[in-house]
C-alpha cells in the first residue's frame, strides 16, 4: 500500500481542548496559518460566506481506530453501522470535514464559525463552498442521524 505524508496548512484555535460529541455551535475558531504557507494563499476567502475545512483528528489513538462496523456514539440503542455511514472521529485516516461559517481573515487568520475540531487540531486543507459542488436534490438519511445530530451545534 502506498503511504501518502501530508503536512499541515494550519492549526484550529480555540476554546475547546477535550473532544466533546455537542455543543459545537458557541464554538468560534482561528485557523492560523502554519509558517510555510503565505498569508496570500487566503486571499479571497472571505468573500465566500462558507468554507470546507479538512482537518486531521491527531489525538485519536491508534487502538481507538474502527475498521468495521460500531453503534454511532456506542450508544447500543442505534443499529451497528459501518464507519463510513458515519462521521466519528474513530476512522481509519482520522480526517475529519466540516463546512464552516466564514467570519472574518485577518492576514494569516480565518476566523471562522462551525468547526468541530479542538484547539491545535492539523489543518490540511482549505476550499470555498460554492453552490455548483453542493448536492443536487433530495438529500436523504436515517432517522438516527437527526438524534445525534439534535444538540450537536
Amino acid at each position: 500500500m502506498k503511504t501518502i505524508c501530508l503536512e499541515p496548512i494550519g492549526f484550529v484555535r480555540n476554546v475547546r481542548l477535550t473532544p466533546e460529541d455537542d455543543n459545537w455551535g458557541s464554538i468560534v475558531s482561528i485557523i492560523e496559518l502554519a509558517p510555510h504557507i503565505e498569508p496570500e494563499a487566503l486571499l479571497g476567502l472571505d468573500t465566500f460566506s462558507h468554507a470546507e475545512i479538512i482537518f486531521y483528528f491527531d489525538q485519536v489513538k491508534e487502538d481507538k481506530i474502527v475498521t468495521g462496523a460500531r453503534h454511532p456514539r456506542n450508544n447500543p440503542d442505534w443499529l451497528k453501522i459501518g464507519i463510513f455511514a458515519q462521521r466519528g472521529k474513530n476512522r481509519p485516516n482520522r480526517l475529519g470535514l466540516a463546512t464552516v461559517k466564514v467570519i472574518k481573515l485577518e492576514g494569516r487568520e480565518l476566523h471562522i464559525g462551525n468547526l468541530d475540531a479542538i484547539n491545535g487540531t492539523p489543518v490540511l486543507d482549505i476550499k470555498p463552498v460554492m453552490q455548483e459542488f453542493e448536492p443536487t436534490g433530495h438529500i436523504r438519511q436515517p432517522d438516527w442521524s437527526h438524534q445525534l445530530m439534535k444538540n450537536y451545534w
